[in-house]
């Protein structure tokens, strides 16, 4: 029976804007409608809330504050983020709606994958959560339930930023230990979760893209949470003999127990497994694991994979490099010797055989210059050229980049050429191609001191180091200038590996404590603020507020709070109190007059007369009907004796 006619969004105009007509899914945290922007008149993906989170007002606050960030990280392998709201009950994303499956959905169908499949699935995901990284954001779940492949072959990573339920781990659900399959060792000891987490999740799903297994399995989300903590991740090779080790030392890299031997972000690892693919032949690329169902052996020649493979060169008569043989012009028949005819004077025969010669001369001469030299061009000498530099001179001289590899050095500045194949003054057939090996610098570099650098020349002198400068947060500082580099992680001094990613802190100069400007008059409030080294600014509307009128009646900034120089505060105006009728309470007993008084928005004093033992309200200091400040004190007085 299909259970989307039960569901009772389907069928219905969310938000007097989006048509939902089918569910896709449904999770843990949230329902996925494929739906109609009926403005826009285009299909989309609605993500909704569950109705007992969406109760929750600070989950909601933050699924919402997380969703508005994703949405500006604008990365073809991120599944873009267009509109977010809610409607009654209905908390909701609209997304991008990727036609197609999920990477869960392949392995499920294929076991496991060839590692160029493996690895072509990768790299998009390691693109969309290195932008994700060096954008501030940490995906926390990476797992094939999360990686979209559409239709038309493009890989996509969904749920970016959504949060996630500390109760999720503890569960006992089969779902469940699908996520507890991808945790990090200090997710699960502390909580704890930067973009090395993200890292170990893609080192688990490469070694089940590779295997068609996961690495640590188990009856209950103890015991596979217990692996995590205690247990390399095996080498993918134990399972699948035969696969190169450097798909071993790839997972092994990524899926760490310790963080600080991965990769720093998902970009350090994507230049990881493109160095490692660059090293691996065809036919290691291609081959068929074991575990790969038997529609997947069959099929395996015959599908299109992501990035195509060269077309071989048939060898044999219709070889396009082999020597052509030149044929001469058939020489004309000599005439019959009847002896001289009347008239004409007799041609001598010799002359006939001397231009033959001649003729078959310059043809075996022009052939054999095209076969030693003609069809040949001499490679230029590149070495100690940029990459840029040994492009342009292979233009010129008629030829090809054939592919770029790079590799260390430690005596060749990084980026610059050390050999190439065929090397300088070898001969190239003409209009070839020429492998370019580019140093990568040395193999370990030191991390340089940048501290107390202005924010761009520290980047600058990272990069120069063979180093990527990585994500950037802000802290105060009593002694370095703001805009200055308080301190990177790694530290300066540690190696390591060429295009690790540096986090920076950046100084927000001395914190300077906010003074309280509370109900002062706004030119005073003002002088007080610029004095303490920040900016004002006035709220466009001002405010009824017990304040007097002309006082600030709230400050953005809270007293006490810290705030960097130049910050801005902004203040808003009182227009004084809002003026109020007092009800009338005279005859109530005093508690009740409490309630009715305070509900109306006022403070009270009950007042009772020395030996009065009544409890009935005789009088009050502002008569019933009359108006008073709002917030003001009105005293009501119980009869006496």
């Amino acid at each position: 029976m299909d259970t989307t006619l039960d569901d009772p969004l389907v069928g219905q105009l969310l938000d007097d804007r989006y048509r939902i007509d089918a569910r896709i899914a449904v999770g843990g945290m949230a329902t996925v409608y494929r739906a109609v922007d009926t403005r826009l008149d285009r299909v989309l993906a609605v993500k909704v809330m569950h109705p007992a989170l969406a109760a929750d007002a600070v989950f909601v606050d933050r699924f919402i504050r997380e969703a508005k960030s994703v949405a500006r990280l604008a990365h073809p392998n991120v599944v873009a983020v267009f509109d977010q709201g809610t409607d009654g009950p209905y908390v909701y994303l609209a997304m991008e709606y990727v036609p197609g499956c999920t990477l869960r959905d392949v392995l499920r169908e294929r076991g496991a994958l060839q590692p160029r499949a493996a690895l072509d699935i990768l790299e998009p995901v390691l693109a969309a959560l290195g932008a994700a990284h060096r954008a501030g954001f940490v995906h926390r779940d990476m797992k094939p339930e999360n990686v979209l492949i559409g239709d038309d072959g493009r890989v996509k990573v969904a749920d970016f930023g959504l949060v996630r339920s500390v109760d999720t781990v503890t569960s006992t659900t089969g779902a469940v230990l699908g996520t507890v399959s991808y945790l990090a060792p200090e997710q699960i000891e502390s909580g704890a979760a930067d973009t090395r987490v993200d890292v170990y999740a893609c080192g688990v799903v490469l070694y089940e893209m590779l295997t068609g297994g996961k690495p640590h399995t188990g009856g209950t989300p103890a015991q596979v949470l217990y692996q995590h903590l205690h247990e390399d991740v095996p080498p993918p090779s134990a399972a699948v003999p035969g696969l190169p080790a450097a798909l071993d030392q790839l997972v092994a890299r990524a899926a760490a127990r310790t963080p600080e031997e991965r990769p720093y972000d998902a970009v350090a690892l994507l230049a990881l497994v493109r160095e490692a693919r660059a090293g691996l032949g065809d036919a290691e690329l291609d081959a068929v694991p074991p575990q790969a169902t038997a529609a997947e052996r069959s099929s395996s020649e015959d599908r299109t994979s992501v990035i195509p493979r060269p077309v071989g060169v048939r060898r044999g008569d219709g070889d396009v490099q082999h020597t052509s043989r030149l044929e001469l012009p058939p020489q004309p028949p000599e005439p019959e010797q009847a002896g001289p005819q009347r008239g004409r004077p007799a041609r001598p025969r010799g002359l006939y055989a001397a231009v033959a010669g001649v003729l078959l001369l310059l043809g075996l001469g022009t052939g054999v210059w095209y076969i030693s030299a003609g069809q040949f061009t001499q490679v230029p000498n590149l070495i100690g050229k940029t990459e840029a530099q040994a492009r342009s001179q292979l233009s010129a001289a008629g030829l090809g980049v054939k592919r770029v590899e790079k590799r260390f050095s430690d005596t060749v500045e990084r980026g610059a050429v050390i050999d190439s194949e065929p090397g300088g003054g070898k001969r190239i057939r003409g209009n070839g191609s020429v492998v370019l090996v580019v140093s990568r610098g040395p193999e370990v570099v030191t991390v340089p001191s940048v501290e107390n650098m202005p924010l761009d020349k520290a980047q600058q002198e990272l990069k120069k180091a063979g180093l990527e400068p990585g994500m950037v947060n802000q802290a105060f500082s009593q002694d370095v200038a703001q805009g200055s580099v308080i301190s990177t992680d790694p530290k300066p001094g540690t190696r390591r590996a060429p295009d690790t990613a540096v986090a920076i802190v950046v100084s927000k100069g001395r914190p300077v404590p906010v003074p309280s400007v509370l109900g002062k008059p706004v030119e005073q409030a003002r002088a007080q603020l610029e004095g303490a080294g920040l900016k004002v600014e006035l709220a466009a509307e001002q405010v009824n507020s017990p304040e007097r009128a002309g006082t600030v009646a709230n400050q953005s900034v809270g007293a006490g709070a810290q705030a960097a120089a130049g910050d801005t505060v902004v203040l808003t105006v009182s227009k004084g109190p809002r003026l109020l009728p007092v009800p009338d309470v005279t005859g109530k007993e005093a508690d009740e007059a409490r309630r009715v008084l305070e509900g109306a928005g006022f403070k009270v004093k009950v007042e009772r007369p020395f030996l009065s033992f009544s409890n009935t309200v005789d009088s009050q200091s502002v008569p019933g009907g009359q108006n008073a400040p709002e917030g003001s004190t009105v005293v009501v007085r119980t009869k006496g004796l």
